[in-house]
């Protein structure tokens, strides 16, 4: 793995444990895609750092559990005009 690549799993993945954002306000923040920085989670962090890979797959399980309520409440807000 390039070591751009690694410095950005990294930042990403320090990003996540603090702000406890979702993959896409975090894609946003790092201006790449949303499977770039899902790929960067799942597949390159653990060949990295085992243990943070552990926390933050912990936020994305959760925030996977919780996206249909966002969602919800995003199209309330959008048809009530809030």
């Amino acid at each position: 793995m390039q070591d751009y690549i690694e410095r950005r799993v990294l930042e990403i993945s320090n990003y996540m444990l603090e702000s406890k954002g979702t993959v896409r306000q975090t894609a946003s923040v790092f201006g790449v895609s949303k499977s770039t920085v899902h790929k960067d989670l799942t597949e390159r962090l653990p060949q990295l750092n085992e243990a943070i890979a552990l926390r933050v797959r912990e936020i994305l399980e959760v925030n996977k559990a919780e996206r249909h309520i966002r969602g919800g409440e995003a199209t309330r807000r959008k048809y009530k005009g809030d």
